[in-house]
């Protein structure tokens, strides 16, 4: 029998990149996050909630303690970047691609040359193998690449370069988290999702079905989760969103909430007083 246990996002960030600590100003604020115990003081990692023991990394006030990614925002940090690990292997692909493009183009009439001289020997053996040559996909194109000119492998070439530099560009945006990265992994990867399908239309491939979903999904988490275009409230909503989930932030109001249980309330009518009779 297998058990499904959560997958605590804050301390698995804190077992790699060790706890992260502050000490803020106000007095009240710093009694909530700070300890004493028998081996010394104590400080509440801002990411985790638990206490470690040592001199806090940082202090001042409140309002300057650093935004630490916890719980599901590092769940989508860990997601945007495995995008990003995506966008640089495809990357990696098409500059390898715009390299045989370019080492082609320089050794081209040679390699039209032989191909015309060496296709008239294979065909005794694919006619045996039941393949005939001049209805193969694979030939057409060879002949379709080898008949173009230098000046159109020269912009093939730089349409490569240019479609590698984007998805560098985007992996960069993702792994860093940045807001501007996430707009443009939406904009490019929308950009080529109506090519995707037509390349679908053209050629039913489940390699080409499984890479189209994927490009789906990750537009729709990107834009959803992080409120792009207004969406779901806009920038406004995910920035009150991710200061909600600050702990310093949970700790500021469960300290206002506790000024106010155990402020003294005042009579919200006057006492009645008896009219003195005669006897």
């Amino acid at each position: 029998m297998c058990c499904n246990f959560p997958v605590d996002w804050s301390l698995r960030a804190c077992g790699r990149h060790g706890h992260v600590t502050y000490a803020p100003d106000e007095e009240a604020l710093r009694g909530r996050l700070r300890a004493e115990t028998a081996l010394g003081e104590a400080w509440r990692c801002l990411r985790c909630g638990d206490f470690t023991l040592g001199p806090p990394h940082g202090a001042g006030p409140a309002g300057d303690a650093p935004v630490v990614l916890r719980g599901r925002a590092l769940r989508d940090a860990a997601v945007l970047r495995l995008i990003a690990v995506f966008r640089w292997a495809k990357a990696v692909l098409v500059i390898v691609g715009a390299y045989g493009v370019w080492r082609f183009r320089a050794h081209h009439d040679a390699v039209r040359r032989a191909f015309d001289q060496d296709l008239p020997l294979v065909r005794p053996l694919a006619h045996k193998l039941g393949w005939n040559l001049d209805q193969s996909g694979v030939v057409h194109t060879l002949r379709t690449a080898l008949g173009a000119r230098t000046t159109t492998l020269t912009w093939i070439f730089l349409a490569l370069l240019a479609l590698a530099a984007l998805l560098l560009t985007e992996g960069i945006g993702l792994w860093l988290l940045r807001r501007w990265g996430e707009y443009f992994s939406v904009i490019v990867t929308s950009a080529f999702i109506p090519v995707e399908i037509y390349e679908i239309v053209e050629k039913v491939s489940p390699f080409r079905i499984v890479i189209l979903l994927i490009n789906i999904a990750a537009v729709l988490y990107i834009a959803l989760s992080k409120r792009l275009f207004g969406l779901r409230g806009g920038r406004a909503a995910y920035e009150s969103e991710r200061q909600e989930a600050s702990l310093l932030e949970v700790e500021q109001a469960g300290l206002t909430l506790a000024e106010r249980d155990h402020r003294p309330t005042r009579p919200t009518t006057r006492p009645t007083t008896r009219p003195t009779g005669r006897p």
